[in-house]
């Protein structure tokens, strides 16, 4: 009997050592944006997160933010932002970031970093984004030059660059 739990400790661990965590986002999650000419929020986001500072491996992120949840505190700003010449949120509805295998690193005295591909408006682009992971909460700041992705007038004197601060708690599924 004794055997047996040993070799049913040992057999946990080496699963626990095989499959990364799997995390639910909590509902106080925060997706600003920043810019010389507007800020705001992200209200709704989605995704899959799977991960483990110890088997970063195995671990994965899918996140989706909804373009229509854009909230800038002026309704005017915000239909513009969600129109035509800015996301097209009719023809894409969504912003996403899907990690790469083995997209994971440890940076030391930073946290991590994830490579991975951002879709918005209809492109795709290779991105690494830095994160730390404490008490169960991701945070990032990272900036997007908005015109890699079409989005908007390159030439209308509105800033290219977009800098994003996201803090997502996780729960455990």
């Amino acid at each position: 009997m004794k055997n047996f739990g040993f070799s049913l400790l040992l057999m946990v661990f080496a699963l626990s050592s095989v499959f990364a965590q799997e995390w639910k986002i909590a509902s106080n999650y925060t997706i600003a944006f920043d810019s010389d000419d507007a800020s705001g929020i992200f209200e709704e986001l989605s995704g899959d997160i799977t991960f483990d500072p110890n088997n970063l491996e195995k671990s994965k992120f899918v996140l989706v933010i909804k373009v229509g949840s854009i909230a800038t505190g002026n309704f005017l700003k915000n239909s513009h932002a969600k129109g035509k010449d800015w996301f097209d949120g009719d023809n894409y509805p969504n912003i996403k970031f899907i990690s790469n295998t083995n997209g994971f690193k440890k940076i030391a005295d930073i946290g991590y970093e994830v490579t991975g591909h951002l879709q918005m408006h209809g492109v795709s682009k290779q991105i690494t984004i830095l994160f730390t992971f404490s008490n169960n909460t991701l945070k990032a700041k990272f900036s997007v030059d908005r015109t890699d992705y079409g989005i908007g007038d390159p030439n209308n004197g509105v800033s290219k660059t977009i800098k994003i601060n996201a803090t997502i708690p996780l729960k455990k599924k």
